[in-house]
């Protein structure tokens, strides 16, 4: 695997070169190690003495949902507190007699629920952060749960809501306690980060309301209105610890990411809708669920894969919305790493 090295650091090198992403972190590998990982480009284009380092920490954006919500979910169905088919009325007060009482937990890892598509919280529910929560328990639905797949960010946000109600703990902290410190994730973390780590954070995009460059702060504009952290975004992480995580996909550890819980989500979990889901995790682009790769991407430039069929896991962390919110010539790239990390 050393040798092939060589294939990502050319594609990557190429992409920094032609302004598709300023930097990036990557790495690959199978249940037992890391196989290859490497960067490319800078921090900040206007920083040239400060490369992209295998430490760099990135905002990564809906990577969130997988690393956290997703995560965090799985260790509640493992122990018992939340069953996936019950509606989410029948044993939460908040969603009771709200349209949110009729999804279940499967609905929306599913992305099945009928939830409107666009978060746009500020704007429907205002500043305060139980004002939002209210608001999005008693949306209407968009159909009924069932009908469609169709992704959202109000999935995640609800799941962690739900969440927190079931332990009475916050979410930066059942992910830190659940699922980070047990597989020694030491660089994972919601914002915003301290100083010390800001410095190494690569920036994303400028914020005309703050007048600055995000950098330690996340992007993802609903979650700086809730405090930086909830189910939709807000965690950091580097590429080296997203590969431990990766690498417990693939060899669970009971009591954190268990094997029966791997399972259930790395299957299509939508019958003939398309297109199919698993629980919060989909096929790769260019696959299909015969070829057992599946992902998940961010927003802000930054993907996951892996694969039980091929022993094999990927991530790519770039921080490509410091120069375009254009995702496409950086899906070519993402869909040309995938088809080498996991051939």
């Amino acid at each position: 695997m050393a040798q092939r090295s060589d294939p990502f650091e050319s594609l990557l090198d190429d992409a920094v070169r032609a302004g598709v992403v300023p930097g990036a972190a990557w790495a690959v590998g199978d249940a037992r190690t890391t196989l290859a990982h490497g960067s490319a480009g800078l921090l900040d284009p206007a920083r040239p003495d400060e490369p992209v380092r295998d430490d760099t920490l990135f905002d990564v954006a809906s990577l969130t949902k997988i690393l956290a919500v997703w995560a965090v979910t799985g260790t509640l169905v493992d122990a018992g507190k939340l069953d996936p088919a019950a509606p989410l009325g029948s044993y939460w007060p908040e969603a009771a007699g709200r349209p949110a009482a009729s999804l279940t937990a499967h609905d929306l890892l599913t992305h099945t629920a009928g939830l409107p598509l666009r978060a746009n919280l500020r704007a429907l529910y205002g500043s305060d952060p139980q004002d939002v929560r209210d608001g999005v328990l008693a949306e209407p639905l968009r159909h009924r749960p069932g009908e469609a797949v169709a992704y959202t960010d109000r999935a995640a946000l609800i799941l962690g809501y739900l969440a927190e109600h079931l332990t009475r703990t916050p979410l930066p902290r059942l992910a830190a306690e659940r699922i980070w410190t047990p597989l020694a994730m030491t660089d994972t973390r919601y914002g915003p980060l301290p100083e010390a780590a800001r410095a190494r954070c690569a920036p994303t995009e400028f914020d005309e309301e703050s007048g600055t460059r995000l950098k330690g702060t996340v992007h993802d504009f609903s979650t700086r209105l809730l405090g930086g952290a909830c189910g939709i975004a807000g965690v950091f992480t580097t590429a080296a610890d997203v590969g431990l995580f990766l690498r417990r996909v693939l060899d669970p550890v009971p009591g954190v990411l268990s094997a029966e819980w791997t399972a259930a989500s790395l299957r299509v979990r939508t019958g003939a809708l398309v297109p199919p889901r698993g629980l919060f995790w989909h096929p790769a682009p260019g696959t299909g669920p015969s070829d057992d790769v599946w992902a998940h991407f961010g927003f802000t430039g930054t993907a996951l894969w892996v694969s039980p069929a091929r022993g094999r896991w990927a991530v790519l962390l770039t921080n490509r919305l410091y120069l375009t919110r254009d995702p496409g010539p950086l899906t070519r790239v993402r869909d040309v790493f995938r088809s080498l990390a996991l051939r």
